[in-house]
């Protein structure tokens, strides 16, 4: 591109700019300004809570022992650093979940493309895929253990076991209601099977499969939490089974908030991939 036309873009834009009337101005104003009140809102409600939760356990109210509370889960969290052993037991427990979501999304939704490529494959299937689905994933922990042994691969195994089926089913209905009329046109024009599945299919198919990434983050941290149940001698499921083990409930608490904390952050990085792949497309 010359710089005379990318000049020409910019004077262009900048004449966009110009011309946004004062309503249009107000209202991305409001939109703004709602954002950042649902968040203060939000952080509000947030620091309420931890408030209460603080103030209850030092009235006796709920019995700290039981329930901990935030100075205690803090002093917890020092401590662990301290020992060098936090960011250990958090990296263990979120490669886990970050591989086997990355797995479980990428290999569900090719298995999705293979079936809706052949009609006879998602007919033969569609039976084994819906009792997968109904049978309870934690039942085959055991299972896992015996054909891979105690380690990182049997909790990744189960954490792909629980989102794999869900990513299949969710992204081949996606396909299968996609606009038929949309299919005829590129077929109509000599359009392959390839090229109706790269330019109509995944396409429209953006929400499903953002969709299901927002399923697999949950499905993902339960896979991976259930895995160390089992198997772990580290991360932060380990922390939780070893805490309430030996009543160690402050550990059980500050594992529970870390967990939340970074489902959190893992939610919130597909909303990003969600928000670019939009702008990427319109």
């Amino acid at each position: 591109m010359s710089m005379s036309n990318l000049q020409e873009k910019r004077n262009i834009h900048m004449d966009q700019s110009l011309d946004i009337s004062q309503e249009h101005k107000d209202y991305l104003h409001k939109v703004r300004m709602e954002k950042i009140s649902v968040r203060l809102i939000q952080l509000l409600i947030f620091g309420i809570a931890l408030l209460l939760w603080e103030l209850c356990a030092n009235a006796k109210i709920v019995d700290p022992f039981i329930t901990s509370q935030p100075s205690r889960v803090f002093a917890t969290m020092v401590n662990l650093y301290q020992d060098g052993m936090l960011f250990h037991h958090i990296g263990i427990t979120c490669l886990e979940a970050f591989v086997g979501f990355v797995l479980g999304t990428l290999v569900g939704t090719l298995i999705a493309i293979m079936l809706w490529w052949s009609e006879f494959l998602c007919k033969v299937l569609e039976p084994y895929l819906v009792v997968l689905n109904s049978l309870p994933k934690i039942a085959l922990g055991p299972i896992f253990i015996v054909w891979i042994g105690a380690g990182p691969a049997a909790i990744i195994v189960m954490t792909l076991a629980i989102s794999l089926i869900v990513t299949v089913l969710e992204v081949l209905n996606g396909f299968l209601t996609t606009d038929q009329e949309k299919i005829k046109l590129v077929q109509t024009f000599g359009g392959t099977k390839f090229q109706v599945l790269t330019k109509v299919l995944l396409p429209a198919s953006y929400p499903t499969i953002i969709n299901a990434l927002k399923i697999n983050v949950g499905l993902s941290w339960v896979g991976v939490i259930v895995g160390e149940f089992l198997v772990s001698k580290a991360g932060l499921g380990y922390l939780i089974v070893y805490g309430g083990q030996v009543f160690k409930l402050d550990l059980v608490m500050t594992s529970v908030i870390i967990l939340g904390v970074a489902a959190t952050v893992m939610y919130q990085g597909v909303v990003y991939l969600e928000k670019v792949l939009v702008k990427n497309k319109f």
